[in-house]
């Protein structure tokens, strides 16, 4: 076996979003190495193909793309303007619970913690024992955002409803994949344009030292980077790592996506609504808005799901409907050997809360954070493995969720998602909360206590009990704890400017250059 060495060369084999998103920090990173052993620092290779098309419509994110674009050093009003961005504090869900009803995923919490408790334990309390007990969602300062179409970014330090709220964006994928490309080129990566024909592997272990290009040119490598897309290319065709399916579970499998005409008000959400076989989603940018319908083939045709979209659209369709087919699940490892799979190459789960471009980011950063030598140690494998699959299953089950928790029963697809079964870890955080409106969060690097009571409350789930330490306050006392802070999300939502308005007085993009 030879004996451990530093990784000379990274191949990401992929562009796109996933491919440039991975070599932007690493080109930064190498940039300033100063390696130990005198040679010249590390290399970051990316090829792309122009005859393999990408996705391309990963155009809503979390909010943790802020820390990626701080870390890259990013400045913030170009990056907006230049992926003519839009700013995104939640996603509203429409027809999800019943048709008709409608209820917010906010970015933030619904204030304070009272003695180490979730204020939503102090509002069952008072729901119970008050009159007229306001909704929820009245303590999320996201939400009222939202619902008055306001924006402004938070400020302060202490706590208080002026940052009691975080906030994502709205992008062009495809322009933000240029973006980063630029970035990464201007910090030392190298870009090859060509198709891969062969992969080569080392006889006595099976890593990969190298691919050949469509015209003969041969590219090797220490450490190679998955970001084929679907194709999988070197973690599943050559390496033949399983892909466990989940379609069980999610048993959607297609998309269509159109862009459509920019309308007002420009939303500073997302507007996840559900269908007869599926939902549509809605995702405001500052130059189009971006459109999609997600559903499953076993109860939708094609042609009638792409009515159902086009008839969805609040806008004049710029575009005809594309159509995207996929598996929901993951690959049983997304490291192994010497090839690591980011975004869809390690596995594809539908973008219900926009957690593709999370999936690539935090790949990525534990591609830095357990960087190899040239041996690939097993135990980092292992590990990042691990991570993977932790937050891969629990965002999994935060999907199915929105799925199993329906009221719906108007359709053959909506009575076959609320009577299928479901993981026994994801059953098991409904009953708890359920029992006693306490939620159990499997993976600290995931979605929060917050974002599991959004969902469970807004899809119905009524908690038949609370946490008994919140009685020990005096509940007049927490009536006028929470009419304060009420008062004041709404005071400081109502100053804020509308999100249109915000937009066009700091951040606005250029109109797009029209296609020659």
């Amino acid at each position: 076996m030879n004996t451990p060495q530093r990784i000379r060369r990274v191949v990401i084999v992929g562009g796109g979003t996933a491919g440039w998103m991975t070599a932007a920090p690493l080109a930064q990173k190498f940039a300033r190495q100063l390696p130990v052993d005198g040679g010249p620092p590390t290399e970051v290779v990316l090829i792309e193909s122009p005859e393999i098309g990408t996705i391309g419509v990963g155009e809503a994110t979390l909010p943790t793309i802020r820390a990626y674009n701080a870390t890259l050093g990013l400045d913030g009003t170009d990056f907006i303007k230049r992926t003519q961005a839009s700013f995104k504090v939640g996603i509203e869900f429409k027809d999800w619970k019943q048709l008709g009803e409608r209820f917010f995923h906010g970015f933030g919490d619904f204030g304070p913690a009272i003695e180490n408790r979730s204020p939503i334990q102090y509002w069952l309390h008072l729901r119970a024992v008050a009159e007229n007990m306001p909704p929820y969602e009245d303590w999320s300062t996201s939400s009222v955002m939202a619902r008055q179409m306001r924006f402004t970014p938070p400020t302060g330090e202490s706590a208080s409803p002026t940052n009691a709220y975080s906030y994502a964006f709205h992008f062009d994928a495809g322009l933000y994949a240029a973006y980063l490309r630029e970035y990464a080129l201007g910090h030392g990566a190298q870009r090859i344009e060509g198709t891969i024909t062969e992969v080569h592997q080392r006889p006595e272990d099976g890593f990969v030292t190298g691919v050949t290009l469509k015209d003969g040119r041969r590219v090797e490598g220490d450490l190679f980077i998955d970001c084929s897309g679907m194709r999988a290319l070197l973690i599943g065709d050559t390496l033949q790592v399983p892909f466990e399916d989940w379609s069980h579970w999610l048993p959607v499998n297609r998309a269509q996506a159109v862009p459509s005409k920019r309308v007002e008000p420009l939303t500073p959400y997302t507007t996840s609504t559900a269908r007869t076989a599926g939902w549509q989603w809605r995702i405001p940018l500052q130059h189009r808005t971006g459109n999609g319908h997600v559903y499953c083939s076993s109860f939708i045709s094609d042609d009638d799901a792409g009515r159902q979209l086009i008839a969805g659209l609040d806008s004049e369709a710029l575009d005809s409907p594309r159509l995207i087919k996929f598996t929901t699940g993951v690959r049983r490892e997304c490291w192994r050997k010497n090839v690591i799979a980011v975004g869809l190459s390690s596995g594809f789960l539908e973008p219900l809360e926009s957690t593709s471009i999370q999936l690539i980011m935090d790949a990525v950063g534990r591609i830095i954070q357990f960087f190899p030598e040239t041996d690939c140690a097993p135990v980092l494998a292992a590990e990042f493995n691990r991570r993977m699959s932790t937050q891969y299953e629990s965002i999994r089950d935060f999907i199915i969720l929105h799925y199993k928790l329906t009221q719906r029963r108007d359709t053959e697809f909506w009575r076959y998602v609320a009577d299928m079964s479901i993981p026994e870890q994801l059953a098991h955080q409904i009953e708890l909360f359920r029992r006693s409106g306490r939620v159990a969060v499997y993976d600290p690097d995931g979605f929060q206590e917050p974002s599991w009571q959004s969902l469970l409350l807004g899809l119905g789930i009524q908690p038949e009990a609370y946490d008994p330490m919140v009685t020990l306050i005096d509940p007049r006392e927490l009536l006028a704890h929470f009419a304060r802070v009420r008062a004041s999300i709404a005071q400081t939502v109502a100053a804020m400017p509308t999100h249109a308005d915000f937009i066009r007085a700091n951040v606005r993009a250029d109109p797009p250059m029209a296609k020659a």
